[in-house]
């Protein structure tokens, strides 16, 4: 589900919203480490969640 995500992507979690953007830390198999701007640093499992990108402004 998450396969295409890489280091530095910006993410939101469907089932977190409160949690704000993330960017991706590391991604090894369905291990996902993502840094939240209100939860911080939350290890997720791949398999449990799909994982939204966000597309940055291109201002």
């Amino acid at each position: 589900m998450n396969e295409f995500l890489e280091p530095g992507m910006l993410v939101r979690h469907p089932g977190a919203p409160d949690w704000g953007i993330g960017q991706v830390q590391s991604r090894i198999g369905d291990r996902i480490t993502v840094n939240f701007e209100h939860a911080g640093k939350q290890v997720l499992d791949g398999r449990r969640v799909q994982l939204f990108l966000v597309i940055p402004d291109q201002d």
